[in-house]
């Protein structure tokens, strides 16, 4: 990866390549090329702890491609709020929306600095939508949600998606004020599309305890019971708060998998 050093100050002048950055480690997992040694390095590390690691990315992946279907197809949403967006890679959350319904807007929200000298990757739309890209950090819900309303129509219905980016944040009363306070804002038939790590997970827990160890920003797991949590005063979708590949699997899908690495669902804003 280059960049033109003489090129005037901007996202890549911010890219600290000393550091691991999760959302390159996730890039790396996937098989992307936008990371670093030092990324690759603790993402080799980690996989040696935990081999599923890969699994787990292509999952989560998949997960957010089946529920943005599912909201654009079948429930009618036309506008999505995509946080801890990380690196664009194929099928992004505007391409998977704007096949279904041309016209869907999206916002796209992160706050690594390699995401952002990409978002224009990010911005390719149709003629008939719109696709944006907010640089806000998930801590800050009310800046996310004044430079989204530039772009969405906070009076109309909204998904909220948050795929594996809430164990970015320390605390878990925290982490459900910051989910809450971006629903509140949202009208009724609003939707959360939402998964995570559990920390019941003998290797993953391991290997993020050491991950956490690596100078990169740690990353806390969550209990089934927290995670179900998040969807407290939602209207479920069936089948619920389940592991990724068991919610609603494109016909056929691989055997699901024994063990449990991740929960995900998705829930409606009475």
């Amino acid at each position: 990866m280059t960049h033109d050093s003489s090129a005037p100050a901007g996202p890549w002048s911010k890219i600290d390549t000393s550091v691991p950055h999760s959302a390159r480690i996730w890039n790396y997992w996937l098989g992307g090329k936008d990371n670093y040694p030092v990324d690759q390095e603790v993402g080799d590390a980690f996989r040696e702890s935990f081999p599923g690691i890969e699994e787990l990315a292509r999952g989560s992946r998949a997960f957010l491609g089946r529920a943005v279907r599912h909201l654009a197809d079948k429930e009618g949403v036309r506008q999505f709020l995509d946080v801890g967006t990380g690196l664009p890679t194929v099928d992004n959350t505007h391409q998977t929306a704007q096949r279904v319904a041309p016209e869907a807007r999206i916002v796209y929200v992160d706050n690594d600095p390699l995401v952002l000298a990409h978002a224009r990757a990010l911005l390719t739309s149709t003629p008939q939508g719109v696709t944006d890209y907010i640089d806000a950090d998930l801590h800050d819900p009310d800046a996310i949600l004044r430079q989204a309303a530039r772009t969405l129509d906070l009076t109309r219905p909204v998904a909220l998606t948050l795929m594996q980016v809430s164990g970015h944040i320390a605390d878990y009363d925290e982490a459900r004020s910051i989910v809450n306070r971006l629903l509140e804002a949202l009208p009724s038939g609003s939707f959360l599309a939402f998964n995570d790590s559990v920390d019941t997970h003998k290797d993953n827990a391991e290997a993020t305890r050491r991950y956490n160890e690596s100078g990169a920003a740690p990353y806390f797991l969550r209990s089934p019971e927290q995670l179900a949590g998040f969807f407290e005063g939602l209207e479920l979708l069936e089948p619920g708060v389940v592991p990724l590949a068991e919610w609603r699997p494109d016909p056929g899908a691989p055997a699901i998998p024994v063990e449990v690495i991740a929960l995900g669902g998705v829930g409606r804003k009475p």
